[in-house]
């Protein structure tokens, strides 16, 4: 939930040399879809012919477009079955969903990101370590050197969740205006293990360090904004953070009742308050409100002042605001800080699986 990973790490692998197609999907139930956050610009191509595709990635390193009768077809009908048949939790099924997209791009290297937690369809690191082996043992049945990295979320990614939002936080991560630090290190992370294994980098850490530098020198967002301008998004999408998104016609606070220490949450729990909002769908067919989500999300463990935000609701009417305050007084706690235990975070990284 909140996961943006796509938005930044394309642009930072491509800004390192690597070519990097990517065929994404939509989201489904409480999870959203980098389809999705990327349709928040009307003009934004996700199924361009593969002549333009192949332009884009030639001039910017990057694409992320979406599966077309042209491009990964199955992905379509085996989605659909997901969803009509109550199967969208299925192991093979969602193996062979991504696997459609990836084996499709025609890619020389694949590293996959298995989230665990309360945010996430798997629950446990077991489910996760299943998930991440069927992956990289299927890719690596048909010819694709695969790894999986089994990451945490049970907590949101960053600060932002719902689709402009998130490429808001996108473009403010590229751009250096702020970088959650767990969506930094994923990020650093997931880069340094594609690099290595593109043979772009000798090792891992090697790759972290060269794409933690195209961050730091601009090449990076310079790379996402060539992608999104040849795939018809905005032409000058860097020079104002969110340039060209759609913004909710109300914002507002849920307030922390007391003094004291934000406690932990359930994370799917959040995800479905942003499908109540508009933001997500529960069929394949529901539309989606790109302006609706929550931002400025406080993480577990922040220390709160009574009267400050604990988050900030984006939504289409009052009443939708109101229904979503309602449900996130429920689900966001502040704790004493006398009685509270710390909040204990783990690293971003639970597990490596490879062949």
């Amino acid at each position: 939930m909140g996961d943006k990973v796509s938005l930044m790490l394309a642009p930072m692998v491509a800004a390192c040399g690597g070519f990097v197609p990517m065929i994404s999907g939509r989201g489904l139930g409480h999870t959203g879809g980098t389809l999705d956050k990327l349709a928040s610009w009307p003009g934004y191509q996700l199924t361009p012919e593969p002549a333009l595709m192949q332009r884009v990635l030639r001039d910017a390193g990057c694409a992320i477009v979406g599966a077309s009768a042209s491009l990964a077809p199955a992905d379509r009908r085996l989605y659909a079955i997901r969803d009509v048949t109550a199967t969208v939790e299925s192991l093979p099924l969602i193996t062979a969903s991504i696997l459609s997209k990836k084996l499709a791009a025609g890619l020389q290297g694949l590293v996959m990101d298995v989230k665990v937690g309360n945010g996430a369809f798997c629950a446990s690191l077991a489910e996760a370590e299943a998930l991440a082996r069927s992956l990289v043992e299927v890719a690596g049945g048909a010819g694709l050197p695969t790894r999986a990295l089994v990451t945490d979320m049970n907590q949101v990614l960053g600060r932002h969740a719902g689709n402009a939002l998130e490429v808001r936080e996108a473009i403010d991560f590229l751009t250096g205006t702020a970088r959650e630090p767990r969506l930094l290190a994923l990020t650093l992370a997931l880069s340094g293990e594609l690099l290595a294994l593109g043979g772009l980098a000798g090792s891992p850490a090697q790759g972290e360090s060269l794409a933690r530098a195209s961050l730091e020198s601009g090449h990076a967002a310079e790379r996402f904004a060539r992608m999104v301008a040849g795939l018809g998004g905005p032409a000058q999408v860097l020079e104002a953070s969110g340039a060209g998104l759609p913004l909710a016609p109300v914002v507002r606070p849920l307030l922390a009742p007391c003094d004291g220490l934000v406690g932990s949450v359930d994370t799917r729990a959040l995800g479905l308050v942003i499908v109540e909002l508009g933001g997500g769908r529960r069929r394949a067919e529901d539309a989606i409100d790109p302006r609706v989500g929550l931002a400025d999300l406080l993480p577990p463990g922040s220390a709160v002042l009574r009267g400050e935000p604990l988050v900030w609701v984006h939504a289409a009417s009052d009443e939708a605001a109101d229904a979503a305050l309602d449900r996130l007084a429920q689900l966001l706690c502040v704790l004493d800080p006398q009685q509270a235990r710390p909040a204990e975070h783990g690293p971003v990284v639970c597990a490596v699986i490879d062949d």
